[in-house]
Formats: C-alpha cells, structure tokens, sequence
C-alpha cells in the first residue's frame, strides 16, 4: 500500500493565535509550532487559550519531535503547558531556544525539556521526514520556514515570515534556496495569510527606527516605549535610537526583563549600558536622557504599562511631558483594553504614538506581493493558506489560484480538518479533535460548563435561596433567606425578595410530602424561575440551599 502524508492543523487556521500543525505518516509523525491564544471577550476570566492536544497523544508512539519556527508565543507558548503530556525533543534555532528557555524556567520545567539548537541550512532525519531549517525574515531574528522531505513529495512551511531585505538584525530571507526547492518540485506549500488581504508589500523594519530616530530627538521628557516582550528587534532599535540621542535606557515588565537579559547573554542584544540596571537609578537621569521599555503594549491587566496608566506602578508616574509609544500592532480582541489604556495615558498628561498616527511599528507579516513571490519560487501542486482569519485563508487561497495553482488544489482548511496527500491527489478525509482548551490560573483545561455558568452570572446575577426543612415531613420550617447579587437594585429589592419568599413557601407547601431534599430543591427552581422571569424579564442563576433538621 503507498505511503500517504496525513496533514492535521490543531490551531491557528480561522484564529489568529495558537498555531500548531501535525503532518503524520504511517509510523511517524512530527509537530510544529506550538502556540496559545489571547481569551476572546466572552470567555470570562479564562487566561489563555492553547491547541487540544489529544490527537498527538493518542499517536505518541509516533511523535519524533515538535519544531519550532519561530519565537513569538502564538508559536511556543502552549509548550509549557502540553510538554507533560507529549515529551518529545524541541527542535528549534538558537534564540528561539532562549525564549522558550525563559518561559520553561518561568513555569519549573526547563530541567525536563529536551531543546535542540538547528541553524539555518541544516537538515534534521525525523523518522522518515527530513526537516531542512530555511531562513526567513519576520519581525523576530532567527525565524525559520521549514523544507520538510517526505516519502510523497516535499513541504514546505514558509512559518510567519515578510520579506524585508533590510532587517534590522540577521540575514534576509534565503530565496534562492526556497527558489532552489521550487525547482527540485514542492508538493504542498503552507504560507503565512495574516495579511492577504494587504495589497502591495510590507515595510521594512528600517521604517520604524526612523521614526524612532525623530521621536527619540524632538520628545521633550521621558520616552516610555511599550512593545512584546519576544520583539528582540525593536529592542535593539530603541537602544540604538537612544544611544544616537544620549538617553539612557532602562527595562521594566518581568517578560521584558527576562527576554532581554538572555538576549544580552546569547549576543541578540548589544548595547554598552546595563539596561537592567534597578529602576531606582532613574531618578538620578533627567527626564529629557531617559528611555524606559515596558511590558504591556497590548493592555494586558497586570503589565507595566497598564500599571502606569493606572497609578499603580511601584517606581514609574506618568506625567505631563512623557511621550509613550506603543510599538505593535493590536491582537485582534485587544482593541478595547489597547484603547483604554491610550485613554488613560492620555489623561494623565502624557503623549501617546500609536501605529494608527505614527510609524512607531511595522507589521511582521507579508502582504500580497510578497505572498505572490513565494508562490511563484515555489511553484506547490498543492496549497493550504495558514496562520490567519478565515477570510485571510480564503483571500490567499485566491491569491494562490491567480498563480496558476489548480482550483481542486487549494485546501482552505479550519483546525481540526485532515488532508492527505498521497503525491498526486489530496482530499480531507475527516476530522480530529480540536477544541479550544482554556487555561484559567493554575487549572488547564477549564470546562465548557464553567464558562457557561460565568456568562449566566455576567448577564443576569445570581439568587441564592437559604431554607430550612423539617427532615421527616420535608415541610419547610420559617421564612426562607432570599440572598441577590448583581440581580436587581437595591430599591426593588427588598419588595421582590419578599414575594420571592413566598413562591418558595408556595412551592413546597402544596406538597403532601416532599420525598427528598433534591425533589425541593427542584421545585424551588422551576416555580422561582417563572415567577422571576414574568416579574423581570430576567433569568438569574437559582442556587438553592436547603438545611434539613
């Protein structure tokens, strides 16, 4: 029977975030990327989202290693979390291996995680898959597509990636290699679709230290530059634009901390101050020689920028005459937290430089043209757009098909669908499990229940009902407690609560005998839940607590 590749996305396709790709053989299988997601406004107090990763469990025996392209978190950041769970070597470059390095330590687990450096150009044996590193630019230095040797044909994996040929750290993308595998014949072509709906091409990064160049000059106080804690790049800009302009730069928000001083150590960094000096030195500089990079640029609720909007940071004020930037682009579902902290900067007298009115950022992500290119060096039989909206899938599809790949051969998958290839034909041919698994504190995978009952709350409050009951007759014994939290105001309350009362009294007093405490405990729900509702319009969440005695 001839060998068949198995293509199984578990996140990132209709999402931005929480990428990860299983590509599966009949006695192999290796993983890449392994990425988590910013909660969407409805999943109420849930902390992050990561890939369900049962599909792979179930095939551990099979797993030969999970590579990395990068290390942005939608990319690395459920690897803390799933690692218990798949135990297989990381495969990765080297300051990728840095950043996760520091979010492994982060969580006490860097001592079990197997991580292995790959440069560029080198080539890995996975079982029957060869894993060929290629550079690619993005807004991260050592970014990587990957050239993946399969007994049907090659893949290629171009990870996120724009084709900026003058980045401000590395090397630009190798084309002639992806040329070079273009013309040796790739089978199946997985690109970045962020930005398909773009026209043109992306701007180098060269744009924002301009800018920075002009701020870090003009700006009168204090410049305070807010931007990802993994963005080593704009890092480096900043501390290059503040050197240009005497200003001396300190670094706060923990992440930030941790990312720049492994940076510094592994040479992505090179600065001739100590950036991690304690914040206590800033009080000696004047505000005109300082530079401050934060934590936060995306409202996060407890990063060091937020903390400054909202007067809580312990060493840092904002005042009258600071300039702060944020330097990224809005994490879709972030917007209302970016804009509330933009307001509340602005309120305390500072000025704010948002990518929307300054070039204080560029995208990180290619736009059509540049999409077009790797379609064209390329040359795939067959395509499947990644990482993006489903409209970026469709659009890039589309794109691809302008490009003279067959209609019947671009696959526009969601997370969970499995294509496989066997060289010359590809169909789905079904479906695994790839639901949204929440990390909420320390607990993972909260359930679906949970989030349920938390929105119940959210919209209608709560009423708890407090009743004693005679054990023998199951008869109630006085007036029963009627507790509301964020029901209804304080003035209808105390009336309705009352009345409340007596629907219960009502309920279980009609009773010749109430046989179990759960049979009262139903009553009261059913006859409480009408009542409430043909008084209010509302269905509040009905505890009742029932005593026997």
């Amino acid at each position: 029977m001839p060998e068949k590749l198995r293509v199984v996305p578990l996140g990132g396709l209709g999402e931005i975030g929480k990428n990860m790709m299983v590509l599966e053989l009949a006695n192999d299988l290796i993983v890449i990327d392994a990425g988590l997601m910013f909660p969407e406004e409805e999943m109420l107090g849930v902390d992050l989202v990561i890939p369900d990763v049962s599909y792979i469990v179930e095939r551990r025996h099979k797993l030969r290693g999970i590579v990395i392209t990068h290390g942005h978190e939608d990319h690395t950041g459920a690897l803390p979390y799933v690692l218990s769970q798949l135990r297989a070597p990381i495969y990765c470059t080297r300051l990728t291996r840095g950043l996760i390095a520091v979010k492994l330590e982060e969580h006490g687990l860097l001592n079990d995680a197997d991580l292995r450096v790959v440069q560029a150009g080198e080539k890995l044996k996975l079982g029957q898959f060869g894993v060929e590193f290629v550079r690619m630019t993005h807004s991260i230095p050592d970014s990587a597509g990957l050239a993946i040797s399969t007994p049907v044909g090659t893949v290629f994996h171009t990870g996120d990636f724009k084709l900026d040929h003058t980045p401000v750290t590395g090397q630009p993308s190798d084309l002639s290699r992806i040329a070079e595998l273009g013309k040796q014949g790739v089978l199946l072509l997985m690109s970045d679709s962020t930005y398909a709906e773009v026209p043109g091409y992306t701007p180098s990064e060269r744009t924002v230290s301009e800018a920075l160049d002009r701020i870090m000059a003009d700006a009168p106080g204090r410049i305070i530059i807010a931007t990802f804690a993994s963005l080593i790049s704009r890092i480096q800009q900043v501390l290059d634009a503040a050197a240009k302009h005497d200003r001396r730069v300190f670094v706060t928000g923990r992440s930030m901390l941790d990312n720049a001083e492994m940076a510094l150590e592994q040479g992505y960094l090179s600065t001739t101050e100590d950036i991690l000096a304690p914040l206590e030195k800033m009080k000696k500089v004047p505000p005109e020689r300082l530079a401050i990079l934060t934590t936060g640029a995306q409202g996060e609720p407890m990063s060091a920028l937020v903390r400054m909007a909202n007067r809580d940071h312990r060493h840092i004020e904002i005042q009258p005459g600071d300039t702060v930037l944020l330097s990224s682009s809005a994490i879709p579902g972030n917007e209302m937290l970016i804009n509330r902290t933009i307001d509340n900067l602005y309120r305390l007298g500072a000025q704010v430089l948002y990518s929307r009115i300054a070039n204080v950022h560029v995208r990180g992500h290619a736009a059509q043209e540049e999409l077009k290119l790797i379609l064209n060096l390329t040359k795939p039989r067959f395509f499947v757009p990644l990482h993006g909206e489903y409209r970026h899938l469709v659009m890039h599809g589309e794109i691809a098909k302008a490009m003279g790949v067959a209609e019947e051969n671009v696959f526009v998958l969601e997370d969970g669908e499995m294509l496989e290839l066997d060289g010359r034909r590809a169909e789905v041919v079904g479906r695994a499990g790839a639901d949204f698994v929440y990390v909420d504190g320390l607990a993972v995978g909260v359930d679906r229940v949970v989030l349920r009952d938390r929105r119940h709350l959210a919209s209608d409050g709560i009423l708890v009902i407090i009743l004693t009951l005679d054990k023998h007759t199951g008869k109630p014994i006085g007036r029963p407690d009627v507790v509301s939290r964020g029901f209804i105001e304080a003035e209808m309350s105390d009336s309705l609560m009352q009345r409340a009362g007596d629907v219960v009294l009502d309920a279980l007093g009609g009773a010749e005998h109430v046989s179990a405490r759960g049979d009262a405990n139903t009553r009261i729900h059913e006859s409480l839940g009408r009542f409430l509702y043909d008084e209010t319009g509302r269905r509040p969440m009905i505890l009742p607590l029932t005593v026997e005695v």
